[in-house]
C-alpha cells in the first residue's frame, strides 16, 4: 500500500496481534489517498458511491469540476443556507476518536460552538481527541484493549500488519449503505466525487468514510515578479527542461542574496520528467515497477545535481529540508526565487500570499506548476484520511453515517460555517464585506474536530485575495486533470506496509549526497540494488500478486 510521505508514516505500529483471528479476509487489498473516476476498483466487484452534486444555492465565482478541481469563492455568504434539515440524532450518544493538530478545546460547557453543533445533531458526541504526537499510541491502545468508539480516524502509516483483516473484525461495511445510489439516502456525502472515494475501499469493501483534500498536493511556489524580470512572465514559456535551468541561473544572484531555489527540488524534477508516483503498473502483464528503477527518476536528480553544480540553490538549502520554518522564513523574505510547500500554505491571512505582501508589496508569489512537455503532477494528497465506523447492528450504522452526512455539509452552509467559525457573535464577527472572522473565544471553540469525521469537497476561499484565488484555482485545473496515481492504490503490501519508511529514508539519502555532489551519479545504481534487497522486491511481489487476485475476482 502507498501512500504520500506526508500522511503520518513516521510512526508504524505492529497490531496484527490485536486483530485476532480475523487473518483469512481474503485478498490483500486496501486504499490509500488514491482515487478514480470509475464504479469499480481494479476490476473488484466493489461499487462506489454515485456522484451527485448538490443543487447548492451558492454560485461559485470559478467552478469546480467532478474531477476534483475546486469551486473558487470571493467572498463569503452573508446569510447561510442549510444543508440538513432533520436531526441526524434522536438523544442519542455517539462516541468518536479523532486526532487533532490544535491544542484541546474547551469543554461542552464552556464551548458555544460545541452546543450548538449537538443542538443540530439532537444527540450528543462524546469525543477523545488526541494530540497528533499521541494519536498513534492511542490508537494502538484502543484496538489492543478492543476499546474502540463507534467511529474514529485512520490514516495510512499506522503500521495495521493485515488491515483488510483488521476492517473485517472490527468495522462496518458501509457497503450495503452507501454503494451505488444507496449514497442518495446522504445528500452530503453523495456530493463528494468518486475520485475521493476509492481510498475508502478495505479488502474489496467500502470501509471507510472521506476527509477531502485537493488530491494533489501541488508543485510549490514561486515569485513570479522574478521570473518576470528574467524574461519569463508565463510558466507556458519554460517548455523543457534545459528552459527551466537557463531561469534558474538567471534569477540566481548571489551578491543580492538571491537564489534560483529554496530546499529540495527532486520531486519537482520527478515530475518534470514524468516519473510515476512510487510505483509503474503494465496494464497487460501486471507487472511492477519501482520509480527508483525508472529512467526518468534518475534523469530528474541528475538534473538537480547539475543545478547544484551551478549554484542555483540556496547555500545549504538541501540540508533545510527538515527545518520548514526556516526556509519558509527564508523564502518569504526574498531569498530565493521557488520554495517547494504544499498548496495549503499559500491562501489566508497566513500564507504565502498575504505573508509576502506584508514583508515587500513587491513580491508576488504564486503557485507552481512543473513545467515541460512529459510533466505529470501526483495524486498525493487526495484525502486527509478516512473515517472508519466501528461494526454495530444497522441502526446505529445508520446515525454514524446521518452524523458524516452533516459534518460533510458544503461550503457556505450554515453546518460548515458552525464547524469553520462557531457561533455568530460569540466566536466570530463579520467585516465590512460580510466574511467570517474568527476572535479569540472562537480560535479555541472551533478545535473540536468536527470536521475530521468527514469532509467536503474543498472550496477555495480567500475574502482578501481574489486574485490568490484565482492562481490556486488554475494551478489545480491544471494539475488534476494530469495527476497519475500510484497504481498500487487499493492493493495491500505487508513488506511495503512496514519497509516503507526505510526504504524512502535509504532513497531520500541517496539523492541528497548525489544533489550536493558527495557521490557521484553512480551510487544510483547501488541504492537500486539495496532497496530492492532491502524489501522493494518483496513488496513488488505482493502487489503483482494482489493484482492479479483483483483481476481474477473480476471474472
Amino acid at each position: 500500500m502507498s501512500c504520500s510521505p506526508r500522511l503520518s508514516r513516521r510512526s508504524l505500529l505492529r497490531l496484527s496481534a490485536a486483530v485476532g483471528t480475523a487473518a483469512a479476509a481474503g485478498p490483500l487489498l486496501t486504499a490509500c489517498g488514491g482515487s478514480t473516476t470509475q464504479g469499480k476498483a481494479h476490476g473488484l466487484e466493489v461499487t462506489l458511491p454515485s456522484y451527485q452534486p448538490l443543487s447548492n444555492p451558492l454560485k461559485p465565482d470559478l467552478a469546480g469540476t467532478p474531477a476534483g478541481v475546486p469551486e473558487a469563492y470571493f467572498g463569503y455568504p452573508k446569510d447561510p443556507f442549510r444543508a440538513v434539515q432533520k436531526a441526524p440524532l434522536n438523544g442519542q450518544t455517539l462516541s468518536i476518536a479523532e486526532m487533532t493538530f490544535l491544542p484541546p478545546p474547551p469543554a461542552r460547557g464552556k464551548n458555544a460552538a460545541w452546543r450548538a453543533i449537538e443542538e443540530r445533531l439532537g444527540g450528543k458526541i462524546d469525543w477523545t481527541i488526541v494530540s497528533t504526537d499521541d494519536w498513534a499510541t492511542k490508537f494502538n491502545t484502543m484496538v489492543a484493549g478492543d476499546a474502540l468508539p463507534d467511529m474514529f480516524l485512520y490514516q495510512q502509516g499506522l503500521g495495521i500488519d493485515n488491515l483488510p483483516a483488521f476492517a473485517a473484525a472490527k468495522c462496518a461495511d458501509l457497503s450495503p449503505y452507501l454503494a451505488g445510489d444507496k449514497v442518495k439516502d446522504y445528500p452530503n456525502l453523495a456530493n463528494i466525487p468518486q475520485v475521493m472515494w476509492k481510498s475508502c475501499i478495505i479488502g474489496g469493501k467500502l470501509y471507510g468514510l472521506p476527509i477531502s483534500r485537493s488530491i494533489t498536493g501541488g508543485d510549490g511556489f514561486y515569485r513570479h515578479d522574478l521570473f518576470a524580470r528574467a524574461g519569463v512572465s508565463s510558466l507556458d514559456q519554460i517548455t523543457d527542461t534545459d528552459a527551466f535551468f537557463r531561469l534558474m541561473k538567471e534569477v540566481t544572484r548571489p551578491r543580492q542574496e538571491v537564489y534560483g531555489i529554496m530546499t529540495s527540488f527532486t520531486t519537482i524534477a520527478a515530475k518534470m520528467f514524468g516519473t510515476p508516483y512510487f510505483w509503474k503498473a503494465d496494464h497487460g502483464s501486471g507487472k511492477f515497477t519501482a520509480d527508483v528503477e525508472t529512467d526518468e527518476f534518475r534523469a530528474a536528480v541528475e538534473f538537480c545535481a547539475k543545478m547544484y553544480k551551478a549554484g542555483v540553490y540556496y547555500p545549504g538549502s538541501p540540508g533545510l529540508t527538515k527545518q520548514k520554518a526556516k526556509y519558509i522564513n527564508l523564502f518569504q523574505a526574498g531569498k530565493a526565487a521557488y520554495v517547494y510547500d504544499g498548496m495549503p500554505g499559500y491562501l489566508g491571512p497566513t500564507g504565502h500570499a498575504a505573508t509576502m505582501k506584508k514583508i515587500d508589496p513587491a513580491f508576488d508569489v504564486r503557485p507552481f506548476i512543473a513545467p515541460g512537455r512529459s510533466a505529470v503532477s501526483w495524486r498525493d494528497n487526495v484525502l486527509f484520511g478516512t473515517t472508519l465506523v466501528k461494526k454495530a447492528g444497522a441502526e446505529k450504522v445508520k446515525q454514524a453515517l446521518a452524523v458524516a452526512d452533516w459534518a460533510a455539509s458544503p461550503f457556505g452552509s450554515q453546518e460548515y460555517t458552525l464547524i469553520q467559525y462557531g457561533v455568530e457573535g460569540v466566536d466570530f464577527t463579520r467585516d465590512a464585506h460580510g466574511n467570517p472572522v474568527l476572535n479569540d473565544t472562537g480560535t479555541q471553540d472551533i478545535a473540536v474536530p468536527w470536521k475530521f469525521i468527514a469532509a467536503p469537497p474543498q472550496a477555495l476561499f480567500d475574502s482578501t485575495s481574489a486574485d490568490g484565488v484565482r492562481y490556486v484555482h488554475q494551478a489545480l485545473a491544471t494539475q488534476i486533470p494530469r495527476a497519475i496515481e500510484d497504481p498500487t492504490v487499493g492493493l495491500y503490501s505487508p513488506t511495503w506496509e512496514s519497509r516503507f519508511e526505510s526504504l524512502y529514508q535509504l532513497r531520500n539519502d541517496t539523492i541528497g549526497d548525489i544533489v550536493t555532489g558527495r557521490k557521484s551519479m553512480s551510487a544510483w545504481d547501488g541504492m537500486v540494488k539495496q532497496y530492492r534487497a532491502r524489501g522493494g522486491d518483496k513488496a513488488r511481489g505482493e502487489f503483482e500478486s494482489a493484482w492479479a487476485q483483483s483481476k481474477k475476482a473480476a471474472k
